[in-house]
């Protein structure tokens, strides 16, 4: 698709969305071709994304199950023993 660079300019959003789905563009000044734009496809995500979209990993909204348990302390705390031990 021949794009002039007014036109580019004055709806650059709705031609960089054309790009991203696959369109090639080539932009012309003076009907003149100038440049060549390309999308670049959108990634598959990272990390948990991932792990969700092959279905490894599911979430179902909010905060995870364990996050409301507490760990109680049992004898003296690694900051103690660290102090005990420097001397």
């Amino acid at each position: 698709m021949q794009v002039s660079v007014r036109e580019l300019k004055a709806h650059l959003s709705r031609y960089l969305v054309q790009a991203q789905k696959g369109q090639q563009l080539d932009i012309t000044s003076h009907r003149k071709v100038v440049a060549h734009i390309i999308g670049v496809p959108a990634t598959e995500g990272t990390g948990v994304e991932r792990l969700i979209a092959s279905g490894s990993a599911q979430w179902v909204g909010g905060k995870p199950a364990g996050a409301a348990s507490r760990l109680s302390l049992i004898g003296r705390s690694v900051s103690e023993m660290v102090l005990d031990a420097r001397g």
